[in-house]
């Protein structure tokens, strides 16, 4: 079953495992949620303390197990691709540790699409050894973790 409007719309949880929609693009929903959440970035971080956007994440990553759980039992998919909050919630955590100019967050965005799409160890691992809402949001916390490792090694050989 493919994400619908309808479905989207039937309940919050769906609402927010969709991506507040960027998860029904036919074409790369993940990459569709991270380009959302890197536009979203600078309304939601701004505000916040680095302390308070952190228990943000916390927060979000823990709604986001119990609305990927829901959408993805009413998909049939457990980790159905339309579900990109995870993706979403991934990207704010990288970028919360990245240099902030425009040209250092595009290299983070397209690290974190590439470690989520390939899925190298322990990623792969985390992907298939969690199963539910947990292992919806919890394989790209891994992937957000090799992002923000080849990030700062980037930034140490060129500078920021």
């Amino acid at each position: 079953m493919r994400p619908t409007l309808r479905l989207m719309m039937s309940h919050p949880a769906h609402f927010i495992s969709l991506g507040f929609g960027s998860g029904l693009s036919p074409w790369a929903p993940g990459t569709m949620g991270t380009l959302l959440a890197w536009a979203l970035y600078p309304l939601i971080r701004v505000p916040l303390s680095e302390f308070v956007f952190l228990a943000l994440l916390a927060a979000l990553f823990i709604a986001g197990v119990l609305a990927a759980e829901r959408t993805g039992r009413a998909l049939g998919v457990p980790d159905h691709g339309g579900i990109v909050w995870d993706e979403m919630v991934a990207t704010w955590l990288v970028l919360a540790f990245t240099p902030p100019t425009l040209l250092w967050q595009a290299v983070a965005v397209a690290l974190f699409r590439f470690f989520d799409i390939v899925k190298p160890p322990p990623v792969r691992w985390a992907d298939r050894s969690f199963k539910g809402g947990f292992g919806v949001m919890f394989d790209d916390l891994v992937a957000a973790g090799y992002t923000l490792l080849a990030l700062a090694i980037l930034v140490a050989i060129v500078g920021a």
